[in-house]
């Protein structure tokens, strides 16, 4: 599906971005694993003992020069870039509206929506150059409706949603492609105290029992999302914010039924 495709996906270094970077690389993919932790040296670890083809940098997504930089390594090390998955994110302050700093909100837009901008700017240049190129972003549920994340992460969702929207008009024509991924509640580093929670108080099977699937999503779910999106098989979708999230924004507030 991604054959000799050189692409970038930045929060390799654990999560849905390792599961994306391994699925990819095994869909044919060269990767450039970019997180900011050194788990990113474990994710290209295993993908080159499978067989992959990946080169890992450290950086820090919300700095311009850092995004320079791994761009410029992904066209020096393949050759050029066919495609981005701005992937890296934190998961905000975790405080209701009035607690909330302005320092909590530079740091959560600082990386989930700057970081995402600085992905979008410094690719489609390439893109628009070769007549060709995919970005893909995650957003989240929390961009489409409330109660799935603190007032910060939602709305540096929503404004991820936004850019992928209009970015998809500005390059109207060119053979750039832009989607976002909204995932629901999947188990991650950054989930983790929500199910350690749930675990410690013996509710483990409660977890994700509000979406139809009745059940919580796994990263690799979500990297077959981003590989298709990726891939030239998805070409005739653009500019879309697409839930994956076991059907959980498909419905209003309900009760769901005791058996």
């Amino acid at each position: 599906m991604l054959e000799n495709k050189r692409i970038i996906i930045t929060g390799a270094g654990s999560g849905i971005g390792r599961a994306t970077s391994k699925l990819a690389a095994g869909y044919g993919a060269q990767i450039v694993c970019v997180d900011l932790t050194d788990g990113v040296e474990e994710t290209v670890a295993e993908i080159t003992q499978a067989g992959g083809t990946a080169i890992a940098v450290q950086a820090d997504v919300s700095d311009e020069t850092s995004v320079i930089n791994f761009v410029e390594k992904c066209v020096s090390e393949y050759g050029g870039i066919d495609g981005i998955y701005a992937n890296a994110g934190v998961s905000g302050g975790g405080k209701s509206v009035t607690e909330l700093t302005v320092e909590d909100w530079q740091r959560t837009l600082g990386v989930n929506t700057i970081g995402v901008f600085l992905a979008v700017k410094h690719t489609v240049p390439h893109f628009v150059k070769q007549g060709s190129g995919a970005i893909v972003c995650t957003a989240s549920v929390a961009a489409l409706r409330a109660n799935a994340g603190g007032v910060d992460y939602s709305a540096s969702k929503a404004g991820v949603v936004s850019i992928v929207q209009t970015t998809a008009y500005q390059t109207y024509g060119t053979g750039v492609r832009i989607n976002a991924i909204c995932p629901g509640l999947i188990e991650t580093g950054m989930t983790k105290p929500t199910f350690d929670l749930a675990r410690e108080k013996g509710k483990e099977e409660k977890i994700g029992q509000i979406n139809p699937t009745k059940r919580f999503g796994e990263p690799s779910e979500i990297g077959e999302m981003a590989c298709f999106l990726l891939s030239d098989r998805a070409s005739y979708v653009n500019g879309q914010a697409v839930p994956v999230d076991g059907g959980l924004s498909a419905s209003h507030p309900w009760v769901f039924p005791r058996n």
